[in-house]
């Protein structure tokens, strides 16, 4: 059986767990990486980030051990600390070029609660190529994915869900 494949907005994933105002969480993402596997048959899990920086070197260490591909923004090196991460529009082609040269996957799980992606999602669905979209937050979502079913998304705040994956301790 073919797997799935996981894109994971990271810095949304990040922002929309640790900075709610009630109940800030932080997601372990190794617990995260198995529930990915067992759950939607997640087979590569793409993670997204803005810009490579040498001083997170032990951050894309720690991402790398559990399980994720690490995809990082381009930017040109001068523009490095004036842009942000921005990683929408890599996450979009990603999955258009995949399709494109028809890369041996069933569907595709989306990490992200950004309203950027809702073509992407419709696109996914009507070609039958769409599993879940997981928002990090369901209080924070955008509002155009109101109109998608409820059958292909889930939010990773639900309390079953995020005691499955979320880190013991302290947030950091």
């Amino acid at each position: 059986m073919i797997g799935n494949y996981a894109f994971i907005d990271g810095q949304n994933l990040y922002l929309s767990t640790t900075n709610r105002k009630d109940n800030p969480w932080e997601i372990d993402l190794c617990r995260f990486r198995v529930y990915l596997r067992e759950k939607y048959n997640i087979t590569k899990a793409f993670y997204f980030m803005g810009c490579l920086m040498g001083d997170r070197n032990d951050l894309y260490e720690k991402i790398q051990n559990a399980g994720y591909i690490l995809v990082f923004r381009e930017h040109n090196s001068t523009m490095l600390g004036k842009k942000k991460g921005n990683v929408d529009s890599d996450i979009i082609f990603d999955v258009m070029r995949r399709i494109y040269k028809q890369e041996q996957f069933s569907k595709i799980v989306l990490v992200s609660g950004d309203g950027d992606y809702k073509r992407l999602v419709d696109f996914l669905i009507e070609e039958k190529k769409f599993e879940k979209i997981l928002f990090p937050d369901s209080d924070n979502r955008s509002s155009l994915y109101n109109n998608i079913g409820g059958e292909y998304f889930s939010s990773l705040s639900e309390k079953d869900i995020q005691r499955k994956i979320k880190r013991k301790g302290l947030l950091r």
